[in-house]
C-alpha cells in the first residue's frame, strides 16, 4: 500500500507536486510532439513518465514499473488540472 503520508502531510504534499511540477516542466515539449498523449503520469524523483489518452491508461503504464507508488498526475493541455496519486 502507498505511503499515505503524502496526503496526510500538507508540506510534503506541496513538496511532492512542486517536484512534480519541475519534472513536467522539463518534458512538457517532449509530451506536445506525441500524439494521444492527454494525461502524463511523472514519478519526480526518477523523471520517469508515462501517457495516455486518459488517466487510466497513463495510471496503467505507470503501475508496471511503479506499483502502489505516488505519481504525479497532470493533464498536458491543461497543466492546472493536476493531481498526486498512487497507482492502483
Amino acid at each position: 500500500m502507498a505511503d499515505i503520508s503524502i496526503w496526510q502531510d500538507k508540506a510534503a504534499r506541496q513538496a511532492f507536486i512542486a517536484q512534480g511540477k519541475d519534472a513536467f516542466e522539463k518534458i512538457e515539449g517532449e509530451l506536445e510532439e506525441l500524439e494521444g498523449a492527454a494525461v502524463v503520469a511523472i514519478e519526480p524523483q526518477s523523471g520517469d513518465y508515462f501517457v495516455g489518452e486518459t488517466l487510466g491508461q497513463a495510471n496503467r503504464a505507470a503501475f508496471e514499473r511503479y506499483p502502489d507508488q505516488w505519481v504525479y498526475f497532470v493533464r498536458v493541455d491543461d497543466t492546472t488540472a493536476a493531481i498526486p496519486l498512487p497507482t492502483w
